[in-house]
């Protein structure tokens, strides 16, 4: 792209605006976008995407199941909402008991903060915590603790201190580094560093991480009553196999209701701390 100039004198210039650009990162942003595509097309057969149709063709089986969820019975409206009261305080535990762990192990999963042989180790550890899904850590502490809600609790806690321990550590990792030198030039030590020169930068973002998570625990602590975990997700289970359409329609109101709350309520607790 150029650029013709008229100075006052008459003569004409020409600019070129890409003279000297690096064009390496656009090659590479290019490069990453094909293999995205390439990627997605690899995909299509093994992922079954040709199957899109049946979304049109049989779509008349779908509206034939939903119809038994049209009547629902709140007859046993009072058990269900403490059903739900209980499955929120599973998620309120596991992701409190979450963000407990996840402060130190944020900041020791952060380059800028530790050397690699603490980096490595810890981050691998994370990735362990977060690779495995909540149902099957569920599985496994209802195998050692039995059924309800301390299961979910755990389950909830140990997948969500991987996530957690991921996007801390990113938010350390992009503060500003001139407040923790300062600082360190007042001889303070590496934990007064961290207390004083990090956690101010990181703090609103690790409390909308935190409100974010809890309403993301609040739908999965939902799912874990399947396996037994406890919460409300139990009797959902429980009334579909049975196929008592009416009094599960009741369950999943209650159950987006309070989802709708959480998020609304989370939206103002961000406003006092972003």
């Amino acid at each position: 792209m150029t650029i013709d100039t008229a100075p006052r004198d008459g003569s004409e210039h020409t600019i070129d605006v890409n003279k000297g650009r690096d064009w390496s990162r656009t090659y590479w942003n290019i490069g990453l976008g094909l293999a995205l595509l390439g990627l997605l097309i690899l995909s299509w057969a093994p992922a079954e995407m040709g199957r899109w149709t049946y979304l049109f063709t049989d779509a008349g089986n779908m509206v034939e199941y939903a119809a038994g969820f049209t009547d629902p019975n709140f007859s046993q409206w009072q058990y269900y909402l403490r059903e739900m009261v209980v499955t929120l305080q599973i998620a309120l535990w596991g992701t409190v008991l979450s963000l407990i762990v996840s402060i130190p192990f944020g900041i020791l999963c952060a380059r800028n903060m530790v050397p690699w042989w603490i980096l490595q180790p810890t981050r691998r550890l994370m990735d362990f915590f977060r690779a495995i899904h909540e149902l099957v850590w569920a599985v496994l502490f209802v195998v050692a603790v039995g059924l309800g809600p301390f299961a979910g609790v755990m389950a909830l806690f140990l997948h969500n201190t991987g996530i957690m321990a991921k996007l801390f550590s990113e938010a350390v990792e992009s503060i500003d580094p001139r407040p923790v030198e300062g600082i360190r030039a007042t001889g303070a030590s590496r934990i007064q560093e961290v207390v004083y020169g990090v956690i101010p930068q990181v703090l609103p973002l690790w409390v909308s991480y935190f409100l974010y998570r809890f309403e993301t625990n609040v739908r999965s602590a939902t799912i874990l009553g399947v396996i037994g975990a406890g919460g409300i997700g139990q009797i959902l289970f429980e009334s579909i196999r049975g196929f008592y359409y009416a009094e599960s329609a009741a369950i999943l109101i209650i159950i987006v209701v309070c989802v709708v709350l959480t998020d609304l309520l989370s939206q103002q607790l961000r406003k006092f701390v972003t």
